[in-house]
């Protein structure tokens, strides 16, 4: 399960409203039939309009400075292993996002009228998708690029050749450009992965839009507070602060097993990720001192998320586990969490 929680971006391809990134949400449903379309949804309805979605978000912005984000994006990428627990994936993930939420306002530290603010004060539309496209930090894309450099290349020559800049066999290029479309070492079905190509296998993931101002448009929810839990002085009243995403991320996978009996392995888990990130030395420690029918499950859920490991390279011990050792497969393991490739 890898989640993230992103701010509205304020300038470049969003504007100040939520439209631009409701129509991007939207991107799956063109030419396809109504009944095979997907829709909005929130904590009690279904098959809510795009309309109504960004009157709603844009409409809960009170006292907000221009500078400040008006809604939230959280996104739930399940990995294909949990994909592969679900009996119905819309249905599945529709009844997880709205267990999910109550978690998101559990993680507040804030009291609405005295109480602590839960499930109904929040304002959230999410939507499901089930296709994923390639990107350039992706492993297949990565190791195709030096055969799609080649062919940019020759392509741009052929060109010069057809405005008569240039002199040369134009059929001898276009057939050259094939060899290396078919010598690619990630191909679909024939095909040269390209940026931009769909991927293969299940890739059903979560989109949330949910509103920087409770439902009353009074208070002030921020996931990106930088305050965990805490209290301060406002006007003379003691008012609590702060966004627990630690809490959140553990919650939201105990929960997703919960509902759907996944047995979670380590490298699978939001605590596996943050040891990797702030000390990578206990990471591969840990993956080490697995039984061993984990660690073999890790070390073959790591393989499939492009990271590359081989193992007569891992650290059979702590003694050994010096950062120079795995250096490289820490770098491997990097570009494999940046392309959201490990379900964690």
């Amino acid at each position: 399960m890898y989640i993230t929680i992103t701010p509205q971006k304020l300038g470049g391809n969003y504007l100040q409203g939520a439209s631009d990134f409701v129509a991007y949400l939207e991107k799956e449903n063109q030419n396809l039939e109504m009944e095979e379309r997907e829709h909005f949804f929130d904590q009690y309805g279904d098959e809510i309009m795009p309309k109504e979605v960004i009157q709603n978000i844009d409409g809960n912005t009170s006292k907000l400075k221009k500078t400040e984000p008006k809604f939230y994006s959280i996104t739930i990428n399940p990995s294909q292993r949990e994909l592969q627990r679900l009996k119905d994936p819309s249905k599945d993930l529709k009844q997880y996002t709205r267990e999910l939420m109550k978690e998101y306002v559990k993680s507040f530290n804030r009291e609405i009228d005295g109480r602590m603010v839960n499930v109904n004060d929040i304002m959230y539309y999410a939507k499901i998708e089930h296709q994923r496209t390639y990107k350039g930090n992706d492993k297949a894309i990565r190791e195709n690029s030096p055969y799609s450099a080649k062919i940019a290349r020759l392509k741009n020559e052929i060109r010069k050749m057809e405005r008569g800049e240039l002199e040369g066999d134009i059929k001898k290029k276009q057939r050259e450009i094939k060899r290396l479309e078919k010598e690619a070492p990630h191909q679909i079905n024939g095909k040269m992965v390209k940026q931009g190509m769909a991927k293969e296998g299940p890739q059903t993931h979560i989109h949330i839009i949910v509103s920087r101002k409770d439902r009353s448009n009074r208070y002030s929810l921020s996931p990106g507070s930088k305050h965990r839990a805490s209290e301060v002085e406002m006007n003379g009243k003691t008012v609590k602060r702060g966004f627990d995403r630690d809490s959140f991320f553990k919650n939201s996978e105990r929960t997703f097993d919960q509902m759907f009996g996944h047995k979670r392995n380590y490298v699978e888990t939001y605590r596996a990720r943050k040891a990797f990130v702030k000390h990578p030395p206990t990471y591969f420690a840990n993956i080490m001192g697995l039984p061993t029918s984990e660690r073999s499950m890790a070390i073959k859920l790591l393989g499939k998320s492009g990271a590359n490991l081989p193992l007569a390279n891992i650290p059979t011990n702590k003694a050994q586990l010096a950062y120079k050792a795995f250096k490289k497969l820490k770098k491997g393991l990097d570009r494999a969490i940046q392309s959201s490739s490990i379900g964690i």
